[in-house]
């Protein structure tokens, strides 16, 4: 097997030569490939918010409460968090190719059988499906474009990768009630989603047959695993490793199961509407409902997912050169706490405290994920990142229930808004027990550039929600 990072032989530089520019040694078919294998994650990304999207008008079409809608995103990380102790050994013995399809294949299932959903339980029966394969297939793309791109423009593959997830999710807030106005149905908005993970899917198709010809052309090596959890290596973690995990399950805590029902939040105690007032044709409105995001509810809960995608890659630049990744995690768990209180508590314009999360958004994962390989053995960085899911999925399965059941209890947000706060207050201690034992064991995440840990992990972590 041949090292995709090192320099190719004279005979595969002739054979390229020879093939022309669309060789798979050659930039134009690796760019091609990453295109393919970005968008198989655009549906999940999509469908995955379709659900706090959709939620004033699901709320009222199907007589929900606002805490079974929490329990759809609880259903969702209930089965990420068991596909995180077998899906590496799926992956092992399926492969990339295989077990990518296997993946997007459940992501299809489940959103599909929540576009037919007609009860509750078939609703939670489609979340559990989606999230057996949204979680798994994410860890997988990484490991496919670590294979792809390890040695050349790896983090600028992971970059994009990163944008056009995201851009799923900001689809899904800001076209997802559109759909469900202009048709006439919640279940054609529904059904848009489960179109988009078909649509990742047949992307899937393309990136196997690009990825096979390319691994006989070019003798590619099968890339690592997803993230497997060795159970003797997780009581070797020092401090630090388990500050960050809780710092992570704190701040995604407060984040996600927030925007679950932030449109509803908007809609309920704002009166801010759903859609853009502009008339005209499908296309036409959806355009004015991005060109006018900050005046429909759902565009205003894409602020986070906007700034992240806009800021992300700089953050990272920024954190890779000065470091101090301990001091941004501090500063990003600050700006939560007045965010969530000013919405909790006033009636002030909430676009300024969604400008905040949106930094803080950026700045946290930006700081939080790289850490990870600079307080841990090289050996166990593989069992400290699926651990590290795993507990993150479990703070994601907690809180959007609490967040539901909260509204439903007290018939306001202000609770709910108090709830993430406090969550804030909890990352803010994390993030200064973090920084203490971090000057105890070297310093390692203050330091910049000098610190270089393996680029594909910290890549790869990157692409963690």
């Amino acid at each position: 097997m041949s090292d995709p990072a090192r320099h190719p032989s004279a005979s595969e530089t002739a054979a390229s030569e020879t093939a022309g520019f669309f060789h798979p040694s050659r930039r134009p078919y690796r760019f091609t490939i990453l295109l393919f294998i970005s968008l198989l994650v655009l549906g999940t990304y999509f469908a995955y918010d379709s659900i706090g999207a959709l939620a004033p008008t699901l709320i009222e079409a199907l007589h929900l409460d606002r805490s079974t809608i929490g329990n759809l995103y609880t259903a969702y990380s209930v089965a990420a968090v068991f596909i995180v102790f077998f899906g590496g050994m799926l992956y092992d013995k399926l492969g990339p190719r295989r077990s990518s399809l296997l993946f997007s294949a459940l992501i299809f299932v489940g959103a599909t059988v929540v576009a037919l959903a007609h009860a509750k339980w078939q609703l939670f029966a489609g979340r559990l499906i989606f999230g057996a394969g949204s979680e798994t297939l994410i860890a997988v793309q990484s490991a496919i474009i670590s294979r792809w791109f390890k040695g050349k423009e790896m983090a600028l593959a992971f970059g994009i990768a990163l944008t056009v997830s995201r851009i799923g999710t900001l689809f899904s807030f800001n076209t997802e009630e559109l759909i469900s106005e202009y048709f006439g149905s919640y279940r054609i908005a529904l059904w848009a989603a489960a179109g988009f993970c078909l649509f990742s899917l047949l992307c899937n198709l393309v990136y196997n047959a690009m990825d096979l010809h390319g691994e006989k052309v070019l003798a590619l090596p099968k890339p690592g695993g997803s993230d497997k959890i060795v159970f003797s290596d997780i009581g070797k973690f020092n401090s630090s490793y388990w500050y960050v995990v809780l710092l992570c399950v704190t701040f995604y805590s407060a984040i996600f199961p927030f925007t679950a029902l932030a449109t509803d939040m908007f809609h309920d105690k704002w009166g801010i509407p759903l859609v853009s007032a502009v008339t005209g044709g499908f296309l036409a409105q959806i355009f004015d409902n991005f060109l006018h995001m900050f005046s429909t509810a759902p565009g205003i809960t894409s602020i986070i997912i906007f700034a992240s995608m806009i800021f992300a890659p700089f953050a990272g630049d920024l954190v890779d050169r000065i470091g101090k990744r301990a001091s941004l995690m501090v500063v990003g768990s600050l700006m939560m706490i007045p965010a969530h209180l000013i919405m909790g508590i006033t009636h002030w314009n909430p676009i300024p405290s969604m400008i905040v999360l949106g930094a803080a958004f950026v700045l946290v994962p930006a700081a939080m994920w790289p850490s990870v390989p600079l307080v841990v053995e090289e050996k166990r960085v593989g069992t400290a990142f699926g651990l590290m899911t795993a507990i993150q999925n479990m703070g994601l399965g907690l809180f959007p229930l609490l967040n539901g059941k909260l509204r439903d209890v007290t018939g306001t947000y202000t609770a709910t808004q108090i709830m993430f706060a406090c969550l804030g207050v909890a990352g803010l201690v994390f993030a200064f027990l973090l920084l203490r034992s971090d000057r105890r064991h070297g310093g390692h995440l203050e330091q910049g550039k000098k610190i270089e840990p393996d680029i594909a992990r910290v890549a790869e972590a990157s692409e963690q929600r």
